[in-house]
């Protein structure tokens, strides 16, 4: 395939992936905000939040690639600069809202969430997005996109989110005494996600930033 038939098509996938990512995470949001208030969850509703940040870096994404459909476009570069800055700037926030939620946890000697609709969002939400997550690397190496590259490092972190949030449901019920083991794995994955994130944000701000992803 010539080059540019193939930077056309993973550009159409990428925007493929994005507008998917939005719709799922529309409704995963809605649903897991939902239980989440209605069963007082910090847990669920703090998913939820994750789940809406998911949905503006996609939308970053839609933006970045508004205008090129396999060419380069005028200033493509300053986009990538933009786009992979809000996204940095999202993950840090999102790992804000997660050692927030963690660290009240703890000082309150909150369990972790057992409900079934907190588990059920956790299981739907690792299936969906592990295969969001894999393409959207794909995408980002094809496309050499440092952008799509942040956009897949925001499904990464709700992956790992979804896993700790099981892996605490399941840990707390075999063994009741280790109900701080999820707040504090999670704030352990909050400070990676900051680091993902200010790493990002640090990377966009050099002068001589190309808009690479730099996983070649």
């Amino acid at each position: 395939m010539p080059q540019l038939d193939r930077t056309a098509w993973w550009t159409r996938r990428a925007i493929q992936l994005a507008w998917f990512t939005i719709a799922y995470n529309l409704i995963e949001g809605v649903v897991a905000i939902g239980f989440g208030l209605s069963d007082d969850s910090i847990a669920l509703f703090g998913f939820g939040l994750d789940s809406l940040i998911e949905v503006a870096s996609a939308g970053l994404v839609l933006w970045r690639f508004r205008e090129e459909r396999g060419a380069h476009a005028s200033g493509a570069t300053e986009r990538e600069r933009f786009a992979a800055r809000g996204i940095g700037i999202l993950l840090v926030t999102l790992a804000v809202i997660v050692t927030a939620g963690a660290v009240s946890n703890l000082v309150r000697h909150v369990p972790p969430e057992t409900a079934i609709p907190g588990m059920i969002v956790s299981l739907v939400s690792l299936s969906f997005m592990f295969l969001l997550w894999r393409s959207k690397t794909r995408a980002a190496r094809a496309l050499d996109s440092a952008t799509v590259r942040s956009d897949a490092a925001c499904s990464l972190a709700c992956i790992q989110l979804s896993l700790v949030l099981l892996a605490g449901s399941a840990l707390y019920r075999f063994l009741p005494t280790l109900w701080w083991a999820d707040s504090a794995a999670a704030v352990a994955l909050a400070i990676l996600i900051g680091r993902e994130g200010w790493t990002g944000i640090a990377a966009s701000r050099r002068p001589d930033f190309s808009g690479g992803c730099g996983c070649h």
